[in-house]
């Protein structure tokens, strides 16, 4: 599925047009990085089948036909050491050079003198049901935005009551994690999160926030997720105060080998990386398309984000335009747009942003539970056994129960 533009903070290396990468590609120039699933370095040139990526010489490396190139970078490279990487010093370059970068573009493209809206749709590389999935993205991009203004709201009136948001995996989903919110200080005026209708992204389907990073702790935990075109097993990240404090996956045998992988593609060479966004994902069409087509690899992170509750790392949803006042449909003003690492911008603009911002959903049948956790103990259940439980959201079952799901 393509997009008009890439999201901010993706790696790209070599010249392709602008497309999601874990999409069918349509490609024009040259790669040297394709990473389908697990990350490492290959080389390849369309119209050669069957060899070894690592037997491709960088001559080769012209890629014409986009199928065969799939059929490359769908082979399972090995973990070499002799593949490029960067040294220490690089990867401080690279730092500096992503920091730097996005200064000077929000210092000249500024946030608040522009807008934009992006849609995504099938190419016919997608496969065999081409016609049908397209069929499928139609509906699920023009779906009643107005129906789910008013779920979306019911949602965020409840999580407006609540002091953090406890998830809980299901069965060998090991997800266990507070999320901390923002404290409002006019509940009638102000609200912690957005209602996200399709005013700016297409399709419909999240209500979201920024995090209180202190407080956030625990343990997410996803069985299989696609993370700009990169498979991950089993990714497993444990947060203190909103902190990644460790990281692994069970992509490799060797655990250095999967700390190494997570390392370099998500956590982008950070140290660390807080809890930029939390956001419950209600586009359970988009979530069953995905099921029923066995396209959860291709679904751009336009559509995929919108298919369960997911936690971005790196920068929040604001970042940049923190100060640009947000209102939802019902005139409220949305206040939770910083956290303790965005307020460094008052000090040191450097310190404040990471310039990535990686989505990790995790799937409906993988939940046990999502409560809110109010100031008075009580627990307001929105989610149960992979189902919306809340009164008035229960129509976003619907497609879940005709799939017989």
């Amino acid at each position: 599925m393509e997009l008009c533009r890439r999201r901010p903070g993706s790696r790209q290396e070599g010249t392709v047009e602008e497309t999601v990468v874990n999409t069918p590609l349509t490609v024009t120039g040259t790669i040297t990085d394709i990473h389908t699933k697990t990350g490492q370095t290959m080389t390849g040139k369309a119209g050669v089948k069957d060899v070894p990526a690592d037997h491709l010489t960088e001559k080769d490396a012209t890629l014409t036909d986009e199928k065969e190139i799939m059929q490359t970078a769908e082979k399972d490279p090995e973990a070499k050491e002799t593949a490029p990487a960067y040294d220490e010093a690089q990867r401080e370059l690279d730092l500096l050079f992503s920091s730097r970068s996005g200064q000077i573009t929000n210092e000249y493209i500024k946030g608040e003198e522009r807008s934009f809206t992006i849609v995504a749709y099938p190419v016919p590389e997608i496969g065999a049901d081409y016609a049908k999935i397209f069929d499928e993205v139609i509906k699920i991009n023009t779906l009643d935005a107005k129906l789910y203004e008013k779920v979306q709201q019911t949602m965020i009136d409840a999580l407006d009551q609540g002091t953090c948001v406890h998830v809980r995996g299901k069965g060998e989903n090991q997800t266990d994690i507070t999320v901390q919110l923002y404290h409002l200080k006019d509940a009638q005026k102000e609200t912690i999160f957005e209602n996200c209708v399709a005013d700016v992204n297409i399709p419909v389907g999240e209500v979201f926030t920024s995090p209180v990073l202190e407080g956030t702790n625990g343990i997410l935990h996803v069985s299989k997720v696609y993370l700009d075109g990169l498979q991950y097993e089993n990714l497993k990240l444990t947060f203190q105060d909103g902190k990644i404090t460790d990281y692994t996956c069970t992509n490799f045998e060797d655990e250095a080998q999967n700390k190494k992988y997570i390392y370099d593609n998500v956590l982008k060479n950070h140290e660390t990386l807080p809890l930029g966004e939390f956001a419950i994902g209600t586009n359970t069409t988009a979530y069953v398309a995905a099921k029923k087509f066995n396209i959860e690899d291709k679904m751009p992170i336009l559509i995929a984000e919108k298919t369960g509750p997911h936690f971005a790392v790196g920068d929040t949803c604001y970042s940049w335009s923190e100060e640009i006042r947000v209102y939802n449909p019902n005139g409220k003003e949305i206040v939770a747009k910083d956290n303790s690492c965005s307020l460094l911008r008052k000090e040191d603009v450097s310190k404040a942003y990471f310039n990535c911002h990686t989505d990790i959903t995790v799937p409906y049948k993988e939940l046990e539970e999502i409560s809110v956790v109010t100031n008075e103990g009580k627990d307001i259940i929105l989610l149960e056994d992979g189902r919306f439980v809340l009164p008035g959201t229960e129509v976003l079952n619907e497609p879940l129960d005709e799939a017989g799901f």
